[in-house]
């Protein structure tokens, strides 16, 4: 049985200004980025180190709220210029955004370098960023137990080659259905779940939007649904704050590499566990534009509906 041994989180990725546009309304520069939504989620289990970088204009109180929040901000380089920019909309289809403008900002010349205090965190998260910058952090990384990384059509299709390189070195990915297609050139989703797993991740979770999302660990598959509720406002940052609880779960409870393969069955079921709690975590974001529920959110909710979703999924 695996034992309880809290870990804490290095990820990297973005924080931006986004400007969204869905059927319930739009938001206009409001914070958004896989970091933030990543490391908020996580904080609920463990403390996460934040790699990123901002402009001026970003606003120091979000960074002393992160701080408030247990998340090391330490990492997170403030340099001259503009803050990432993303505006995108959702119409119709509330699995998939339409990007309609993208301002890289300070963003294109990041060089992400971990402080001293980072290099030996045990769990590694890669957001959404260039495979050669995931890369990097790894390569500055020391003693790391844990390795997951999130991706998306942009990277799959002009740095294929970099991005395997990475996976080579991961032990989870996290992507929807399409990227999985698109990754593999297959239509079947057990066909490219088990090509990604040869690439080198051995666990895949796929996010299946309104559909919940489905997990392949090496001795077996897990379809958890989408927890409902009442309204969809914006899901911007949904995949991030899904993958935030997920990873932040297994950290909390002590997840490391080698327990994949010396206690497959305990394995299993602490990812399967992790899966329903980024699922209930995703199902908070979704309810309001940006951070804003996340910013709210009691540890006490997040149990409660928790609880509700493992009843509506179990057999008895």
């Amino acid at each position: 049985m695996i034992q309880k041994q809290t870990r804490p989180i290095l990820t990297v990725g973005s924080m931006a200004f986004d400007s969204v546009r869905t059927p319930s309304g739009k938001a206009d520069n409001v914070l958004g980025g896989s970091a933030n939504y990543f490391s908020l989620a996580a904080s609920f289990f463990t403390q996460t180190k934040l790699i990123a970088v901002v402009g001026e204009d970003f606003p120091k109180d979000h960074l002393k709220f992160l701080s408030e929040k247990g998340i090391d901000i330490s990492g997170v380089q403030v340099v001259k210029g503009k803050t990432f920019h993303w505006a995108g909309e959702y119409d119709g289809n509330m699995n998939e955004a339409k990007t309609l403008t993208t301002a890289l900002n300070v963003f294109e010349h990041f060089d992400p370098k971990l402080p001293v205090t980072h290099v030996e965190c045990p769990v590694v998260f890669l957001a959404n960023i260039d495979p050669v910058l995931q890369q990097n952090v790894l390569d500055q990384m020391k003693h790391h137990e844990l390795v997951a990384l999130d991706s998306m059509n942009f990277w799959i299709m002009s740095k294929l080659d970099e991005l395997k390189k990475t996976l080579k070195r991961v032990d989870i990915i996290c992507i929807n259905e399409k990227e999985a297609f698109l990754l593999t050139e297959e239509k079947s989703l057990e066909k490219a779940v088990k090509k990604i797993q040869a690439m080198g991740p051995s666990n895949v979770v796929v996010k299946r939007g309104e559909y919940g999302s489905a997990l392949f660990t090496p001795t077996g598959a897990f379809l958890a649904p989408a927890f409902l509720v009442d309204e969809v406002v914006d899901p911007t940052g949904a995949g991030d704050s899904f993958a935030g609880a997920f990873i932040g779960y297994l950290a909390e409870n002590g997840a490391t590499r080698s327990m994949i393969k010396s206690d497959p069955a305990g394995w299993d079921q602490l990812i399967r566990r992790a899966v329903i709690h980024g699922t209930v975590m995703a199902s908070f974001t979704i309810q309001d534009f940006s951070i804003g529920r996340l910013k709210t959110l009691k540890k006490e909710e997040l149990m409660h509906r928790k609880e509700r979703l493992m009843k509506m999924i179990s057999v008895g």
